[in-house]
């Protein structure tokens, strides 16, 4: 009887309202402890470190208006994946594989941008 309610909950879609992993990382878009935040005049670039893996996102100061931005994040040695378009809030998340290497992370919106340098080296 318990699993056929379960079953029912996730056809309908309800599974999420109960609680499924990943719904808390929602919020940011990346999951992890932060490991920088690069404030600038129109939003923050924020980092993420898990054990392997580093995350990025831009976030705008004041959402609400669509507008172009973008982040870019790459591990020291691999290639830089980054995701840009118009947003209304936030831009990314964006992933690399970085255990035990340095990454550098930048963000922008519109003509305004930010960068960390190489990181967590």
């Amino acid at each position: 009887m318990l699993a056929r309610l379960l079953v029912l909950l996730l056809l309908a879609g309800l599974v999420p309202l109960l609680g499924a992993p990943g719904v808390a990382r929602a919020a940011s878009g990346c999951s992890g402890r932060p490991a920088k935040t690069v404030g600038f005049s129109t939003g923050e670039l924020r980092v993420y470190k898990s054990r392997a893996r580093v995350c990025a996102v831009t976030v705008a100061k004041k959402p609400g208006k669509r507008r172009t931005m973008s982040v870019t994040l790459q591990a020291r040695g691999g290639r830089a994946v980054s995701d840009k378009g118009k947003y209304t809030k936030m831009a990314g998340p964006v992933t690399v594989d970085a255990l035990n290497r340095c990454v550098r992370a930048t963000g922008a919106i519109g003509r305004k941008s930010a960068s960390t340098g190489w990181i967590l080296c």
